[in-house]
């Protein structure tokens, strides 16, 4: 294998209900900052049926080149018909770097196609960067259960892979009629070889809160005691109109449920506002959390580590304080409405 045969950034475009998904958006600017750096080209890969059209929407994102197979034998994502098209594809134009959301279907192709190829493969990562020189991807994520962060490189295969979880890293801004490289690839496979049906797909709604979509989360940790004391957390969400979030010790000691989590094993937010209340703030946690607009930490622990990655601290007694920013909050919510009247 000749490293020199290969060439330019790509990301796997993932499409939904019609859509590109956001993470793709994202990882088309992480991508395009490694690019840069190899004075290489960026290239999103895209998937499905009727979507030759969102080509456009990608190059206003960054990508320099938009390779597409459209055809109905995509509709519905199946691991056999995607993971043949990108295999195609990577073979006949070698790509350096392949990067995938770490969504279900990111994560199901990324991990099928390194086993074909073969490649390795960095699921999760939190970090990416590469030797300008050399071309190496280095892609970091925490290890050993949040306690330190490992980076991790491929150095005897290419293409070089790696898996991001949403909200990790940032969409460019829109560049509104930019334009770029349109290659039309044809389905060489046929739907008899697809051993997978997709008889129907039925839309189940639950109650449960996206707290990935919040504007405020108010996040909680085992520093508040018990499951009557995280009660604290959701009197002042209640207050704000936020959502609960959780650190993973309270989510396994059984106060909340697991979608209230928030960190490496949990949820990745970006909301305006990120309370951070009895939480240590251990490495798996922050990386869940680090790029919320603002963060304020409120814990009885002035060397607590989530000190070091908020805007705000405050050093006291969760349950001294958080009350008096429910009353204040309340006082203010109150003069406002009075003030409208």
């Amino acid at each position: 294998m000749s490293f020199e045969d290969y060439s330019g950034i790509w990301v796997f475009i993932e499409v939904k209900d019609g859509e590109v998904v956001p993470v793709s958006l994202e990882l088309l600017g992480a991508g395009k900052e490694l690019a840069d750096k190899r004075g290489t080209e960026l290239a999103g890969v895209l998937i499905g049926e009727n979507v030759t059209h969102l080509a456009d929407y990608l190059y206003e994102y960054g990508a320099d080149a938009v390779y597409v197979y459209d055809d109905v034998i995509y509709k519905n994502y199946r691991t056999e018909s995607y993971m043949k098209a990108l295999l195609e594809c990577c073979q006949k134009y070698k790509p350096e770097v392949i990067l995938y959301g770490a969504t279900s279907t990111g994560k199901d192709l990324a991990s099928a196609v390194a086993t074909d190829l073969p490649t390795g493969l960095t699921a999760d990562s939190t970090i990416l960067d590469i030797e300008e020189d050399t071309g190496l991807l280095l892609a970091s994520r925490p290890a050993f259960g949040g306690n330190i962060m490992a980076t991790i490189l491929c150095k005897k295969y290419r293409p070089q892979m790696a898996t991001v979880r949403p909200k990790v890293m940032k969409a460019l801004t829109p560049e509104p009629g930019r334009t770029g490289r349109l290659i039309e690839e044809t389905a060489s496979i046929k739907e008899d070889d697809i051993r997978t049906k997709v008889l129907e797909i039925v839309q189940h709604t639950t109650k449960k809160v996206r707290i990935d979509e919040a504007d405020i989360i108010v996040a909680g940790g085992k520093g508040l005691g018990s499951a009557s004391g995280f009660q604290l957390i959701h009197d002042l969400a209640e207050t704000l109109g936020g959502a609960v979030g959780a650190s993973r010790d309270v989510v396994e000691a059984g106060w909340v449920e697991h979608h209230h989590q928030v960190g490496q094993t949990g949820v990745t937010v970006t909301p305006k506002i990120y309370f951070a209340i009895g939480i240590s703030g251990a490495i798996q946690h922050i990386v869940g959390m680090q790029n919320s607009s603002l963060i304020i930490a409120i814990n009885s622990d002035p060397a607590a580590s989530i000190f070091q990655s908020s805007h705000y601290g405050i050093v006291g007694d969760a349950f001294e304080i958080v009350p008096l920013l429910i009353e204040q909050f309340k006082q203010a919510f109150n003069q406002e409405v009075i003030d409208h009247v």
